[in-house]
């Protein structure tokens, strides 16, 4: 009987840390970190207003959960104001193998490598072919996401990369519930860099919040690029979970 007990206990705190963790692991700016159970599905729709340019646009994102360690990455940006051309961005396919992992009740690791395409929109755009890892660390309240992402043009596209840094830190509640779910309220702190070939990395740092429900996440901050202090952008996002 004490050996079922025991039993009984450890598979309640390993589903309680399942639920718990399905809508974790990801910040702002980037949306490879985010764990995906097999079968399941995320829908983000991320609005991006720059303000110096007055740029608004949104960013569609899905996420599908091949397998436990699988999963394809979908991104299709579009720009809603000002009007004209070229509002249409390319196509950004991703294949995210989770290939070392470390699950405890307190935390998880997690790495995985990162390979797809980029794919235009318009004729008069090229493919581009990228790579990278995305490394998660998350224990207790903190959160720690590192991602690095290579764009190779093809043909006349130019070269790319991206990187981000993202430390979550969960305010409320301090302790989750043994049992269940409990809506979450998260701080974001981003250190970002873009570069485009024949030009610098733009660095940027990224301040927000998170509220975390069990399918649907709302995120919002503000971003500065620390080579430009006269480029801010500011960040609303949706997540829904299925």
């Amino acid at each position: 009987m004490k050996n079922n007990n025991i039993t009984a206990q450890i598979a309640i705190l390993l589903l309680s840390f399942g639920i718990s963790n399905t809508v974790y692991g990801m910040g702002l700016r980037s949306f490879v970190a985010l764990p995906v159970e097999k079968d399941g599905a995320v829908v983000r729709l991320a609005f991006e207003h720059t303000k110096k340019s007055d740029i608004d646009s949104i960013t569609t994102s899905l996420a599908y959960g091949l397998s436990a360690n699988q999963t394809v990455l979908l991104g299709l940006p579009y720009r809603l104001s000002p009007a004209g051309k070229d509002r249409q961005g390319d196509v950004s396919v991703l294949y995210r193998h989770i290939a070392w992992k470390n699950d405890s009740f307190m935390g998880t690791d997690r790495f995985g490598v990162l390979a797809g395409l980029v794919v235009p929109t318009e004729n008069d755009r090229d493919t581009a072919v990228q790579a990278g890892f995305v490394f998660t660390h998350f224990k207790n309240r903190n959160e720690i996401d590192v991602d690095f992402l290579y764009q190779l043009g093809i043909d006349n596209r130019l070269d790319s990369g991206r990187y981000d840094l993202s430390w979550q830190y969960r305010l409320f509640p301090v302790d989750r519930p043994n049992w269940g779910f409990a809506s979450e309220l998260n701080t974001v702190v981003e250190l970002n860099g873009r570069w485009a070939e024949d030009n610098t990395v733009t660095h940027q740092l990224t301040l927000g919040l998170q509220w975390i429900h069990q399918k649907v996440v709302i995120e919002g901050g503000m971003v500065n690029d620390l080579n430009n202090a006269n480029e801010t952008r500011f960040i609303l996002s949706t997540r829904f979970h299925f």
